[in-house]
């Protein structure tokens, strides 16, 4: 798939020194080391599984002898870049659209793709582009909307949809504070109900409760519950 560019010019021929220039710089535009490309198709769309292949388009075209742009063909099979270690990962499967960095592998890379193993280089192609990895994008015009940010104010972590986090058991240490502010607050241990602590009802009868004394009874409290002092309803065993 590599696409050579001729490097030739009239002073490439006038002399012995020109001559050998001229095909020792031939060879090396053969050679493929990185370059951008743009995905066109993935196999895996976020979900907890090994890791997948891209097809990709070189974005940087060949060219000619005569300096005219020649389109490079699609790069099927290439494998993609995650942070993984063992059965630990950062799942962030490629899109298509991304464009990222890919990088040619000197040697055939199928046999060693196929087996997950040490292997013979599957052919005797070399510098080829169909022995390309896809590292990470470095090029977007996107603003991500789901992310998670790291700066000097701290860690953040955004989403628009659901987080969630599985676990057999969670800690939280908080050397100041600790804070959840939510519409409605929900926790649940052994699937059992505890109802609302302080509900409406409860609110209605502590400001208007009265307490018998002799002949009479007292007034309501002076001191008047609000909605502030409501609480969600809570599960708990």
């Amino acid at each position: 798939m590599s696409q050579q560019t001729s490097n030739f010019v009239p002073a490439s021929n006038s002399s012995d020194i020109g001559r050998l220039n001229f095909i020792i710089q031939t060879a090396l535009s053969g050679m493929r080391t990185a370059m951008p490309v743009q995905v066109l198709s993935v196999t895996n769309d976020g979900g907890v599984s090994p890791i997948g292949t891209v097809s990709l388009k070189a974005l940087v075209q060949g060219k000619d002898g005569n300096g005219n742009a020649i389109p490079h063909g699609t790069i099927f099979n290439a494998p993609y870049l995650r942070i993984q270690g063992g059965a630990n990962a950062v799942i962030i499967d490629p899109q298509v659209g991304d464009i990222g960095l890919g990088i040619v592998c000197d040697r055939d890379i199928s046999a060693v793709q196929n087996s997950k193993k040490e292997a013979p280089p599957g052919s005797s192609r070399k510098n080829d582009m169909s022995d390309m990895v896809y590292l990470s994008s470095i090029i977007s015009a996107t603003t991500p909307v789901q992310y998670i940010q790291f700066n000097s104010a701290g860690i953040t972590i955004t989403s628009p949809q659901d987080v969630i986090i599985n676990c057999n058991n969670s800690v939280v240490n908080s050397t100041l504070s600790a804070s959840v502010t939510a519409p409605a607050i929900n926790l649940r241990a052994n699937g059992q109900t505890l109802l609302s602590f302080v509900t409406s009802t409860f609110q209605n009868l502590f400001n208007s409760h009265t307490h018998p004394v002799v002949g009479s009874q007292t007034t309501a409290p002076n001191q008047q519950m609000n909605s502030t002092h409501l609480t969600s309803t809570v599960k708990g065993a």
